[in-house]
């Protein structure tokens, strides 16, 4: 038994409401079990009982064990003064409180207990695999929608971060997301610093030069440190250091990855395809916003690097000729990574619910994302239309399976309740 199944069982009333009698010998009628209390003080609060002839209303507490009372010092705590019932599992210890105590060890349902615990002790790839084909698609879309919306409100809180750092400049917190975002997994966070070294005021001064604004976000980066051939990294090198003294611009500490990275992913040909974003737009993301379809999205970020990297991957290496375009799988990565979030944000913040629709539906439009968690769902026969659906699966499974959190989970919740019981081993 855990205090959240305890808790549980009590919210939905999982055991035998009949001729209840409390440790003290009272007969005990629940009118309302409460709401459950997610600030300090008891678990319930506003629940309402009938002990004997008396009619209560306040608060009520759950523990494990009785003694749990006296371990977490509620009696000295204000917070717990509405107590009217002490609701426990095993009642360890006879003492006397100011209110009843009912324990609901022996009233609760063997099969509710073996279900929850066969969830909880599966090493599968979500603990209710076997079952989760029994949820019928009303419960299961409702769900994924959930864990979409979840998924996204989780993203607003770091934008909501970026705007107070910027005083709620939402071209700048585009900028700085975009940037984090071409930096790919292993990148994000130098890119992210890169972009927040240069106010956007700085790159739009020269954002008609290309070359100004490589040499802006190479140098920043630390990727003009080197000693070059070509004139290229040269010419960089120059106007950075101009650049860099006018400004008084401050570089960021630390350096880029290559490792293990396929070569259109290097740190150098993302970096230049950024600076060919800043290049081309001008007020970004109001033209996001004001785009009517995802067509003149993916028109604005579909993006090829300056001419010099069409013949190279790094400075001074040449390579065979190839146009270093921003790709199909990029671009969507930006769009379901960047873009949606940052609409969703911004609606959620005006609280104008049609940008939150748009992006929703935006996500409908992209196709499913592949890894090792959809692989997984795809396994078990789970429907994966698109983005939606691969963005809604990842909020799943790695805030609610993988921490087991199927009483918060909706499937979960359903199948504690519906799904056949197969004896434990």
């Amino acid at each position: 038994m855990t205090e959240k199944l305890l808790q549980y069982i009590w919210q939905f009333q999982y055991f035998n409401p009949n001729e209840l009698i409390t440790e003290e010998g009272e007969l005990l009628q629940i009118i309302h079990p409460g709401t459950i209390n997610t600030n300090q003080g008891a678990d319930f609060s506003d629940a309402k009982i009938k002990i004997d002839n008396t009619v209560w209303a306040g608060s009520i507490e759950l523990h494990i064990n009785a003694t749990d009372w006296n371990n977490h010092k509620h009696s000295a705590d204000k917070n717990y003064k509405n107590v009217i019932l002490h609701v426990v599992w095993n009642n360890d210890i006879d003492f006397n409180l100011p209110f009843s105590t009912l324990v609901l060890q022996n009233k609760v349902p063997k099969i509710l207990l073996n279900k929850y615990n066969e969830l909880m002790n599966t090493n599968s790839f979500i603990p209710c695999e076997k079952n989760i084909h029994l949820i019928n698609n009303i419960i299961w879309q409702s769900w994924k929608e959930r864990m979409l919306v979840e998924r996204l409100e989780n993203k607003t809180s770091d934008i909501y971060q970026y705007l107070q750092k910027n005083n709620n400049h939402w071209e700048e917190t585009c900028w700085w997301l975009m940037a984090k975002n071409f930096g790919i997994k292993l990148n994000s966070g130098a890119f992210e610093k890169t972009a927040q070294s240069i106010p956007i005021s700085i790159l739009a001064k020269y954002k008609n030069k290309i070359h100004q604004t490589e040499a802006l976000l190479f140098g920043q980066a630390g990727l003009l440190n080197n000693k070059f051939t070509d004139n290229y990294p040269k010419l960089l090198q120059r106007e950075y250091q101009y650049l860099k003294k006018k400004y008084n611009l401050q570089k960021v500490e630390g350096g880029m990855l290559f490792l293990r990275m396929r070569p259109s992913n290097f740190p150098t040909i993302r970096m230049a395809q950024l600076a060919m974003l800043v290049h081309n737009s001008m007020h970004l993301f109001s033209k996001i916003k004001e785009s009517t379809n995802l067509k003149s999205v993916k028109k604005l970020l579909n993006l090829t690097a300056n001419d010099y990297w069409h013949y190279h991957y790094t400075f001074d290496e040449l390579s065979s000729f190839k146009k270093k375009n921003i790709g199909a799988q990029m671009l969507d990565n930006i769009i379901i990574n960047t873009v949606v979030p940052l609409l969703f944000a911004y609606g959620h913040y005006n609280n104008e619910y049609l940008y939150k629709e748009k992006a929703m539906l935006w996500l409908e439009q992209i196709k499913a994302e592949k890894n090792s968690i959809i692989n997984g769902f795809a396994i078990l026969k789970i429907e994966i239309k698109n983005a939606y659906d691969t963005q809604a699966l990842m909020q799943l499974k790695k805030i609610y399976c993988n921490n087991k959190r199927c009483l918060d989970c909706s499937v979960g919740n359903t199948l504690i309740r519906t799904m056949p019981h197969t004896n434990l081993l």
